[in-house]
């Protein structure tokens, strides 16, 4: 009864009560769908031999489905669901192809209050259905609380409204911010326009489901601006401040798996003999693991085989598990859960039964060996019914949670004083927290000192093979550039290099080195030292480029390939300057090449065109005052021309800029194509023609000259181009920068 929302879908099936308690219910996303279609499924709920079954949907309050449809059907004594205007919930135009309410009930069933206009879930008047979207006014851009252009919800209401702001929604299409409805929560950086850049943003919020959150919950992880059960495959789970974020790997990730019922897994139940080998050299669990005795036995329904309990240890390499761990059945030949011995977090981002923990009915089982399980983030524990159990009453549970309200459940084990009468009881290193299973190594914490994951009696800080210092209550190995100090003497004080009472071999600076730099890269150049008679190391004389015996330049060192006498640092300078300037004139020399064989492919196709227009191309002019000689007109064929572009329009037709190739030759002259007009009679043709004649007999530098005539159906004059266009509009265009002096010999050359 207090659900209000839901966010995949609502089945109800194979039912047979009357009433469906679900009267608070306001909306149904429907991130999910029952065949991928229906965001509400309701059928098949009566009984066939009796008179039990739904009778009434009750739904009074859900005023909307965001996504998918719906289907009520085959229910045999459900009445009203027909009533129903189904459009008026369903935001998708889509999903109401999907919407199918046949008729559900006999015909026993009433009929709805007068005041509800026909359309309610029930009998009675307070069980009309409210509409929200199709008695709106067609200004408003989802639903409404009234009929009227002020009655509009805004346009982030999901459900329907109380009033015009997106605080008076009844639930919210995208994410609730402290009571609003908001497209997203506030982003954790925002753009300064002032300043052009990102700037944190200190009212930033996470995105929780549909909620905007401050702060995560402590079993979720942060990955960007939401609140994640998992990260991606591309990063990794870090803790910062107290924070687990998502952080991209900076080399290959650690392994995660996915858990059953999640992802590749989804569809399985338990860890079996099909699906294990999935888990091999995972460190990370998304989601959970089950063992059920179908796994650890096998199923022969679905002819899988029992697991070889040597497979198990397959675990050994799983350090989290974000679900839970649920254990109710386990190979006979195993007393423990020492498989489980490197995990150190159970997260419970997903619960069986409000538990994280279950461990049920394992008769074999006589210790737990949980040795590195830090921490259980969310959830219940549950071990009951395990009669060889010991060690679990030594446990200090509530160590191990994160909130308060964690709870255990643990009954019907071995009793205590039958463990401690079999001598199964923790070590006397262990703390009053307990232990896992006997021996040092099982204790949740330790009474003195610890080494690894074992508790000891006191640190190797004067004796023992291997030196150590306490770090608190943990014993840490000395660096091993540490000497081994006698018996009276620490060897070191702290962790590295830079923490040791006495070096092993050499003291470079604070830190102790097995020898001193030999040529390591510096700031700007190589590091060379030598080590004086107390193994301190000391730098080189700078003119030392090999190394040295001492602080002076007669120590540098020169190996045989070398002789001092002709290297020196200052006699080598020469030798480099004489390199790059011989370098350098070769470079040039090269450029100097590559510019002359330009050059000389120019001229030859300058030189190339000139033969065509002046040797080839046009015959010599007859004498001043004779008639034109037509013979002397070069015939084109169309096919040696090409049009690219329209230049201007005459009176006899239109100039195209074009290409001229020669029959038989390769160049390509740019060349002005004039095509009489198709619209033009015979003497228009004639007139052409004579203008051909004439432009044939011309010889100025100040005319163009007549390269061509191309007889086709429309005949075409092939006169030179002149690349920057009409003479009168280059003057045009450039009349500001023509001075009086070149206007008076632009007058001179008309006049000549």
């Amino acid at each position: 009864q207090s659900i209000r929302e839901v966010t995949g879908y609502v089945l109800v099936a194979l039912n047979q009560f009357e009433y469906l308690p679900l009267e608070n219910l306001r909306i149904v996303r429907g991130t999910k769908l029952y065949e991928e279609r229906y965001a509400l499924a309701i059928f098949l709920n009566y009984r066939k031999d009796g008179n039990f079954g739904l009778r009434e949907l009750g739904l009074k309050n859900l005023t909307e489905i965001l996504n998918g449809g719906v289907y009520v059907g085959q229910n045999k004594f459900l009445c009203f669901a027909d009533t129903i205007h189904w459009q008026d919930i369903v935001r998708n135009p889509w999903a109401s192809n999907f919407t199918l309410v046949p008729t559900n009930g006999s015909s026993g069933c009433g009929r709805c209050h007068k005041s509800c206009t026909g359309r309610c879930w029930g009998p009675t008047e307070n069980h009309c259905q409210t509409l929200t979207k199709t008695v709106c006014a067609e200004q408003c851009d989802g639903r409404c609380y009234g009929p009227y252009v002020s009655d509009c919800c805004h346009r982030e209401c999901a459900g329907g409204c109380f009033g015009p702001k997106d605080t008076d929604c009844f639930a919210c299409m995208n994410f609730n911010d402290s009571g609003a409805c908001v497209t997203q929560c506030p982003q954790t950086f925002v753009y300064n326009p002032t300043t052009f850049q990102l700037e944190h943003n200190h009212n930033a919020k996470y995105t929780y489901g549909a909620f905007c959150v401050k702060k995560c919950p402590h079993n979720f992880v942060v990955d960007s601006s939401s609140c994640v059960r998992a990260c991606p495959s591309s990063k990794m789970e870090v803790e910062e401040n107290g924070i687990k974020m998502c952080k991209p790997c900076t080399d290959i990730c650690p392994k995660a798996c996915d858990g059953i019922g999640t992802g590749s897994l989804v569809s399985a139940q338990t860890v079996d003999s099909s699906n294990i080998d999935k888990f091999i050299n995972c460190t990370k669990i998304n989601g959970n693991l089950i063992f059920l005795v179908t796994g650890i036995h096998g199923d022969p329904y679905h002819t899988i085989a029992a697991i070889n309990p040597e497979k198990l240890n397959i675990f050994q390499t799983v350090r989290e598990i974000t679900g839970y761990l649920n254990i109710q059945s386990w190979p006979e030949n195993m007393t423990d859960f020492r498989v489980f011995s490197n995990l150190v977090t159970i997260g419970g981002r997903a619960l069986y039964s409000g538990l994280s923990l279950l461990i049920l009915k394992q008769q074999g089982i006589t210790s737990l060996q949980f040795q590195s399980l830090k921490q259980i983030s969310a959830g219940n524990i549950y071990i009951t019914d395990n009669s060889n159990l010991c060690y679990y009453h030594t446990v200090n549970w509530t160590s191990l949670f994160s909130t308060s309200s964690q709870k255990t459940v643990i009954h019907r084990n071995k009793k205590a004083e039958n463990c401690t009468a079999d001598g199964m009881v923790c070590n006397e290193l262990c703390s009053s927290d307990g232990c896992w299973g006997p021996g040092p190594d099982q204790c949740l914490s330790c009474k003195r000192f610890i080494r690894g994951r074992t508790c000891i009696d006191s640190c190797n800080l004067y004796d023992g093979e291997f030196r150590e210092f306490a770090n608190g209550s943990v014993c840490v190995e000395c660096d091993p550039q540490c000497e081994k100090m006698e018996e009276t003497m620490i060897t070191c004080y702290g962790p590295g290099p830079d923490h040791c009472t006495k070096c092993l071999h050499f003291k470079d600076g604070p830190n102790c080195v097995e020898k001193c730099p030999d040529g390591l890269q510096g700031a700007n150049s190589f590091i060379f030292k030598y080590a004086d008679e107390d193994r301190e190391c000391h730098p080189c004389h700078p003119n030392c480029t090999q190394g040295c015996r001492g602080p002076a330049s007669h120590d540098c060192i020169y190996y045989p390939w070398t002789r001092q006498s002709t290297l020196p640092q200052h006699a080598r300078t020469p030798l480099i300057a004489a390199g790059v300037i011989g370098g350098l004139f070769i470079i040039v020399i090269l450029g100097l090449t590559f510019a002359v064989y330009v050059r000389r492919k120019s001229i030859k196709k300058k030189r190339a065109l000139r033969r065509f227009l002046e040797t080839e191309l046009v015959e010599p002019l007859t004498p001043s005052g004779t008639a034109p000689n037509q013979a002397q007109l070069r015939i084109l064929k169309e096919t040696e021309l090409k049009r690219v572009k329209v230049l201007g329009s005459g009176a006899f037709g239109t100039v195209y800029k074009g290409i001229w190739v020669p029959e038989g030759e390769t160049v390509k002259i740019p060349v002005a194509i004039k095509i009489l007009n198709e619209t033009t009679g015979p003497k228009a043709n004639v007139e052409f023609m004579d203008e051909a004649l004439i432009m044939a007999s011309m010889d100025h530098p100040h005319l163009v000259r007549l390269l061509g005539v191309c007889l086709s159906p429309t005949i075409q004059l092939v006169t030179q181009l002149m690349p920057h266009g009409c003479l009168l509009d280059y003057v045009h265009e450039h009349k500001d920068n023509i001075g009086s002096q070149l206007l008076l010999n632009w007058c001179v050359q008309i006049a000549k």
